[in-house]
Formats: structure tokens, sequence, C-alpha cells
């Protein structure tokens, strides 16, 4: 049910209690009077009217009541409840409590046929009252807790799309970072074997010459591109690594015997070379298969980890599974490594899936396509 919905039906349940209230003045009157009394009617359907109209319920009806309660007594009680309850609701218990030791107190003092006292014990008298204001501080708590906790499971969702956005966002400039690396490790090779070209240009034919100068003005631009993308990238305060300025091409196989030597059970099947996947596949290999590993240490510690690729082409696969083990409890991690896996294998035009297996095992899978041009050798046409 929407919000608009839920307003509407509380507006129709106020209503309906209101009504309720005045039918029951109105019986009370013809009760102790015999009769219907013109004033006691006109007073019932003023203060109705000020309960049911949003901007007289403050502070017109409270007035109202309290003095209608005061001179007519019994036949305005159930409308003092409701004003009792309203008021409770809103934590304005010392206004409640003052209207109804008006309202009471009044209707003690000028003694009349329908006065809240007579024939009554006091106890029986405060009982409407005293109930109304229990009832509405009871009620207004619990609206006010559910509008707190509604109010953080707000906040927390919104916390939990910046945490993701901001894991894209890492992921994206890592990616970013390690495609400067590799495209300017093979520029600044065209640029020097273009270099070298050039200075014997004169042995060369004209048109050759010409060739070999754009080629290396070319790859110098690019590189130069390249730097000022990737300085918009890192902190302009923080100190460039030489480390981090060197290609990562590290392979599968140097991250499962890291794995092995620290006590984790790692075995990798390997189809295909990684030279016939493009280089970008086999960063992303690298990623799935460590972040997959380090997954299985901290939620599945002893269990043995199966992990498969296949370099292709047409597709590079990769998948990584173990069973159900023992979780540790000594590691903490951000819990949004996956994302950035997902937003790396996206930007490839791939898919990856991670869930349950089977028999308590975990499955971690991606799927990337080869780009048009590639031949089964790994070669580009």
């Amino acid at each position: 049910m929407s919000s608009r919905e839920s307003r509407r039906w509380a507006a129709y349940g106020r209503g309906a209690l209101v009504a309720l209230c005045a039918l029951a003045a109105v019986l009370n009157d013809v009760a102790t009077q015999g009769r219907y009394l013109a004033p006691v009617v006109v007073t019932v359907l003023v203060c109705g009217a000020a309960l049911l109209v949003p901007r007289l319920r403050w502070p017109a009806a409270p007035l109202l009541v309290t003095v209608a309660t005061a001179w007519w007594g019994t036949l305005l009680l159930p409308m003092l409840a409701v004003v009792l309850y309203d008021l409770a609701v809103d934590r304005r218990v010392r206004i409640a409590v003052g209207c109804a030791v008006a309202a009471l107190g009044a209707n003690l003092l000028g003694y009349r046929p329908t006065s809240l006292w007579t024939g009554q014990s006091y106890a029986s008298t405060l009982l409407l009252p005293v109930l109304a204001v229990l009832v509405g501080l009871w009620l207004g708590s619990r609206r006010r807790l559910l509008l707190a906790l509604a109010a953080d499971v707000e906040h927390l969702s919104v916390e939990a799309r910046l945490r993701e956005e901001a894991a894209r966002i890492a992921e994206r400039s890592r990616i970013a970072a390690e495609m400067h690396d590799v495209l300017a490790h093979r520029l600044s090779l065209i640029a020097l074997h273009t270099g070298v070209l050039a200075t014997k240009s004169g042995a060369l034919p004209a048109p050759v010459a010409e060739r070999l100068g754009l080629l290396r003005t070319t790859s110098v631009e690019a590189l130069t591109d390249l730097r000022d993308v990737l300085g918009v990238l890192r902190d302009p305060e923080a100190t460039p690594n030489s480390a981090a300025l060197t290609p990562m091409m590290r392979e599968v196989g140097e991250l499962a015997d890291e794995a092995r030597a620290a006590g984790q059970h790692v075995e990798l099947i390997t189809e295909g070379l990684p030279e016939d996947a493009p280089t970008t596949h086999r960063l992303a290999v690298y990623r799935i298969v460590q972040e997959a590993l380090t997954n299985a240490r901290k939620h599945a510690d002893g269990a043995p980890v199966t992990v498969r690729i296949d370099y292709g082409p047409p597709t590079t696969l990769v998948e990584v599974t173990n069973p159900p083990g023992t979780p540790r409890t000594d590691t903490v991690g951000s819990g949004y490594g996956l994302v950035g896996l997902r937003e790396r294998v996206a930007a490839l035009g791939g898919h990856l899936n991670s869930g349950p297996a089977g028999a308590g095992a975990w499955r971690l899978a991606a799927r990337i396509p080869h780009p048009a041009g590639i031949e089964e050798n790994g070669t580009r046409t």
C-alpha cells in the first residue's frame, strides 16, 4: 500500500471515529434529557468539524472541545477523548493534561444534570481520558519509531549505492591505468623503431620516409595523450610509484603457486595459450582468479579450489569453484570485489556470474568474447 493510500484510509478511519463519537454524544443527550437538545447537536457538529478539518485541529479543536465538555459534561466526553488522543500522539502531553483538567474541573465546579461526576466514581470518570492519553502516547511512539527505521533503511540503501558506485569508479580507474601501461609499452616500441628507421631516411624512398615520420609523430602524441589521462585518474597529491607504471602481466599460474605456498589447495586447469587471448582478457582473468581465491580463503578455509581457464578464441572462459568450508573470522573485506569484477567484465562485453553451485559449493564464472578480427591462432586479421 502506497503512502497516499495509507493517508486516505487513515482519514476514513478518523472520520468514522469522529462520527461514532458524535452519535454517542447525541444518544447520551437523548438518554439523559429524554429528547434532542438543539444546542447539544450544534455543539457536537461544530466540534466534529473542528476535529475533521486538518487546519482546525490545532488549536481550535482542543479549545472548542474543552469548553464544550466543561459545559455539557458526559455528552461531549467521547469528543474530549479524541482530542486527548491527538495531543498525546503529537507529544503535547502537557496540553492534553491541561485540557483534561480544565474540562473535568470546570464541569465539577458548575453542576449540571449532565455533569461528569453525577452518580459516578472518580475512577470511572477519569478512565476514558487517561486511556486516550496512554493509547495516543503508545501509537505516537510507534509511528515515530517506524519513521526512524524507514529513514535508517533509506540511509543504508543510499550508502550501499554510493559504495557500489565508488567500487565501480575505482575499478574503472584501475582498468584505465592498466591499459595505459600496456599501450604505453607498445607505443614506445613503435616510436623507438620508427625513430631508428627515420635516421636512415636517406637510404629509403621518400614516401616510406614520410610514412615513418608520420608513425613516429602519431605514436609520440598517443603516448602524451595516455599520460594525460593517467594523470587525471591518479591523485595529483600522491607520489608516482614506479611499480604502478609497470605493466601487470603476471600469469594465473604464478597466482596459483602463491596460493599453494600459503597452504591453499588449488587445482589449475588451463586450455589454450594466454597469448591466444587479448591482453585485456588476461588481465581480467588474473583479477577474477585473484578475487575468487581470496573469497575462498575467507569463506571456505581449507576447501580445495578448482580453477578452469580456456583462453579460446572465440571466447575467454574462466570458472572457479570450491566446496563449502569453514569461514574465517580474522579477515575483513569491503564486500565490493565482485562489483568491480562485473564492471571490468562488462566493459569487455562479457558476463560474470557468481552464486551457489549445488551441495553448498560456490561458483564464480565469466565469459568474455574475443573482439572481432581475431583468428583461431590468436592473431589479428
